[in-house]
């Protein structure tokens, strides 16, 4: 069977932009399987062959500040203000990322090391779960 790379990278794309974790593709007797691990800074890219499936495995290159909460995330202290963190910005250890609400407390969310914003996961006033990923630092 030979794989199709262009249809990899393009599932792989929609994949980091629709912010998925996993993502499937089938025709006929091929079946693909994009999956998104959330491991800290590594940054390997693999692709395993098994009976006609394909598991593709992106890593996320960083450091992931994940939310210590279930909540609603938002990236400024008030609606229309200041965001906390913008993409490129450099941070040190300890600021304030984002807030995450839960039960009307604001509980705010610090980097835990210095470094750059590389990649802002999440939205303004987007649910949380606990562990999510909301920031990635470079």
């Amino acid at each position: 069977m030979k794989i199709d790379k262009k249809l990899i990278k393009e599932l792989v794309s929609s994949l980091e932009e629709n912010k998925l974790t996993e993502l499937e593709y089938s025709e006929k007797d091929i079946k693909i399987k994009v999956v998104r691990n959330s491991t800290n800074e590594s940054s390997k890219f693999q692709v395993l062959e098994n009976k006609n499936e394909i598991k593709y495995e992106a890593k996320i290159v960083g450091t992931e500040i994940k939310s210590p909460i279930i909540g609603t995330a938002y990236l400024a202290p008030e609606p229309g203000g200041k965001k906390f963190v913008e993409v490129g910005k450099k941070i040190k250890k300890g600021d304030t990322v984002m807030i995450v609400e839960a039960m009307k407390t604001m509980n705010h969310v610090p980097s835990t090391k210095d470094g750059i914003i590389k990649e802002i996961i999440v939205e303004d006033g987007q649910p949380v779960e606990f562990g999510q990923t909301l920031v990635i630092l470079d």
